[in-house]
């Protein structure tokens, strides 16, 4: 049994829109180059229709793992989040006080991580230690080479 997952609306819509595309489109395409490769003559000596019912299998436990995740996964209710404090879906504007860069991320679960669109996850180092932080308050934060400081200058929601 896998653990629970938290979602945000998009991230669980994302989750399903996969699901669909892989059962919909490429397990029927699975299916079609088997058959195709079944045709070729002798099973025994045929690399195309070993390679093509590998794949099929891959396909397979990927829809059965997205299955499992999809079951375990939960929608954040957003009106139950304190805004007062940096929580999952909280846009977080921090000052690092080593050398003054601000920098803003929106905390997210782990699994919509995406640091290029500024959204990093609650259980990443920095993610762990903004947890629970109110404007004001400053996050130490332990990284490999040592410990960040991190002041808190703003919190929100979208």
């Amino acid at each position: 049994m896998s653990a629970v997952s938290y979602y945000t609306a998009e991230g669980l819509k994302k989750l399903r829109d996969e699901l669909d595309y892989l059962k919909s489109v490429m397990r029927p395409k699975a299916s079609q180059d088997i058959a195709e490769a079944r045709d070729k003559g002798d099973l025994s000596e045929n690399a195309e229709y070993d390679a093509a019912k590998e794949a099929q299998g891959l396909l397979e436990m990927k829809i059965a793992k997205l299955e499992e995740v999809h079951s375990n996964a939960r929608l954040i209710d957003e009106s139950q989040l304190d805004v007062s404090k940096a929580l999952v879906l909280s846009n977080v504007k921090i000052k690092n006080q080593s050398n003054g860069m601000e920098m803003k991320y929106t905390l997210v679960a782990e699994s919509e991580a995406d640091l290029k669109s500024g959204k990093i996850s609650v259980t990443s180092p920095i993610g762990r230690g903004l947890l629970g932080k109110s404007v004001g308050e400053i996050a130490e934060i332990t990284v490999p080479n040592g410990v960040l400081k991190f002041e808190v200058l703003e919190i929100s929601r979208d």
